[in-house]
């Protein structure tokens, strides 16, 4: 929709209420489009500035937390706070534009090291002051909604200043990298060694180390790289009780794998301060290209043989009908033109985009894996031209979002996965409950990581905002999905849980589950000061839940 935008740019960590400083925009004709389709009225939405309430951190406290960090580094002016008030959500966006209650901390406090980390908590602890770790603070499910819970102030806790490269071993290829690091950084500084972490979501221009292995994130090209969760070696993690640090080998059976409870754990049971990962040399040749397959069942059927034949492109991304409907007719032009016909004269009536990215050491290396990927599947070709026009722009989503609000449009996305019998079933069931919410909408859906077993599903809603309660609209809207999710799918394949999913944790997790986070949790957070109201639901302190089961 915006024109793409290369990533050059580096983006103020505390920028909130946008992606970017500046927003995109959209062309006419995609405009005109879009309101014929939606109902989108004439309007403009322009963003009123949020209240800031005056921070309730105590004098004892800030004197206290200025002589682990230094005084420069425990800040409690409005723009410092407003800065790391919430994550980039369509709601977070809203309430930074003015609409809708917003959750600001009360200071922001800048740690240098893993050690200082650790006596930051330890000063909460005595002061009765609630932490919530901050990163890029891309959290699109209130990860980092500044909650005090039943504590006398909050802080986020910055980590910008922990980005160091702290050691790389390229002969078992790990590195050990601090939590605070931007991933562009990170891979700017692995680059000089020759290796990549592979790892590029969505997120990747803003997000950090620290949260991708707090949130188990999964990046584009995660059939090839894995999930991040599969790079973790080791970690080193702060607590109130002092430091954890986990993993030492390639593979262990010494019990059960604890890293696994760490990562993933959202800031509510230790702040991550350093990730040992394993990395890979950088790919010398890069080839992408663009397919199409007819309908739905057809696409999620070859992506699914692909899987189980494990011959997945490094990035293997399918669109479903309506989401390739929605970028042809936004893309506009002859040669969109051209393409429809083209694709009516193969027989295509139904078609599905199919993105396949090969990454290799070698352009042997690609053209091999390419002909073991496509053997015996039949798909209609259409050329690396849409290949290398999807991974310019890999990154526009939210520079279209940026767009969008601006135009009064309630536009959001929400993701989950499930086993290859069930995709389908939960695909229309997520869309039933959004249309059934929303009404006049648009929504789209693709396949963005796929594994033997199943695949995930991402869709992204475009609808009229409702001027009189555009966060009450798309509330709902969400809770309706994530109840037509629960049974079928899970919660949340990559975007973690955070407060949004926290109410349907228990559904997949059961009860016992939650009790024995809840126990992880009284271990190594006695009186609750990370990260209140993420992840688990409840009052999860000694006085709180008195015996497993009890809640």
């Amino acid at each position: 929709m915006c024109h793409t935008v290369a990533v050059t740019e580096r983006i103020d960590h505390t920028l909130r209420g946008s992606w970017t400083p500046v927003a995109g925009s959209l062309p006419p004709h995609a405009l005109r489009w879009l309101r014929e389709r939606i109902g989108l009225g004439d309007v403009r939405t322009p963003a009123r500035a949020p209240q800031v309430p005056e921070s309730l951190l105590s004098d004892p406290a800030k004197a206290a937390l200025g002589e682990v960090v230094g005084p420069g580094y425990v800040r409690v002016d409005r723009d410092s706070r407003l800065g790391r008030a919430g994550g980039l959500s369509y709601v977070d966006l809203l309430r930074q534009r003015g609409d809708g209650g917003l959750a600001v901390p009360d200071a922001v406090v800048l740690p240098a090291s893993p050690e200082q980390v650790v006596d930051v908590l330890k000063a909460c602890v005595e002061h009765d002051v609630a932490v919530v770790p901050f990163g890029g603070g891309t959290s699109v499910v209130g990860g980092v909604t500044a909650l005090r819970g039943d504590k006398a102030a909050v802080i986020a806790l910055d980590l910008h200043r922990l980005d160091r490269l702290v050691s790389v071993d390229p002969v078992s290829r790990l590195a050990v990298l601090q939590a605070g690091l931007p991933a562009p950084r990170a891979e700017r500084l692995l680059a000089a060694h020759g290796l990549t972490t592979g790892h590029v979501p969505q997120s990747y221009e803003r997000a950090t180390i620290g949260g991708f292995a707090a949130t188990r994130s999964a990046g584009q090209a995660s059939s090839g790289y894995g999930r991040f969760e599969d790079m973790v070696e080791g970690v080193r993690l702060a607590t109130p009780v002092g430091e954890w640090r986990l993993g030492g080998a390639p593979a262990s059976a010494a019990g059960p794998d604890l890293k696994r409870v760490v990562v993933g754990s959202e800031g509510v049971l230790g702040v991550i301060t350093e990730v040992s990962l394993r990395v890979r040399p950088r790919p010398a040749v890069e080839r992408y290209e663009g397919f199409v397959v007819d309908g739905w069942e057809r696409g999620s059927a070859a992506v699914r043989r692909l899987a189980q034949r494990r011959v997945l492109a490094d990035v293997t991304r399918l669109s479903d009908v309506d989401e390739t409907a929605v970028s042809l007719a936004l893309a506009g032009g002859w040669k969109t033109n051209a393409l429809k016909a083209y694709l009516r004269a193969r027989g295509v009536r139904r078609p599905c985009m199919l993105i396949l990215g090969w990454h290799g050491a070698s352009k042997a290396e690609v053209a091999r894996r390419r002909a073991e990927t496509l053997r015996g599947v039949r798909l209609v070709s259409l050329g690396k031209a849409l290949g290398e026009a999807w991974r310019h722009g890999r990154f526009n989503g939210p520079r279209q979002r940026d767009a969008l609000l601006g135009l009064g449009v309630c536009v959001e996305t929400l993701e989950t996965a499930t086993h290859w019998s069930r995709v389908s079933e939960l695909r229309a069931a997520v869309r039933e409950a959004l249309v059934d919410a929303l009404g006049d909408c648009l929504v789209m859906c693709h396949i963005s990581h796929a594994y033997e077993t199943g695949a995930s599903l991402y869709f992204t809603v475009l609808a009229a905002r409702d001027a009189a309660d555009p966060v009450g609209q798309w509330q709902v809207a969400k809770a309706a999905a994530s109840e037509a999710i629960t049974g079928l799918g899970t919660i949340s394949h990559h975007h973690a849980v955070g407060t949004d999913h926290a109410p349907y944790l228990e559904a997949e997790v059961g009860g016992l589950g939650l009790d024995v986070l809840a126990s992880v949790k009284r271990t190594l957070d006695p009186t609750g000061v990370l990260n209140p109201g993420k992840l688990l639901v409840g009052d999860f302190t000694r006085a709180g839940l008195a015996s497993p089961g009890d809640r």
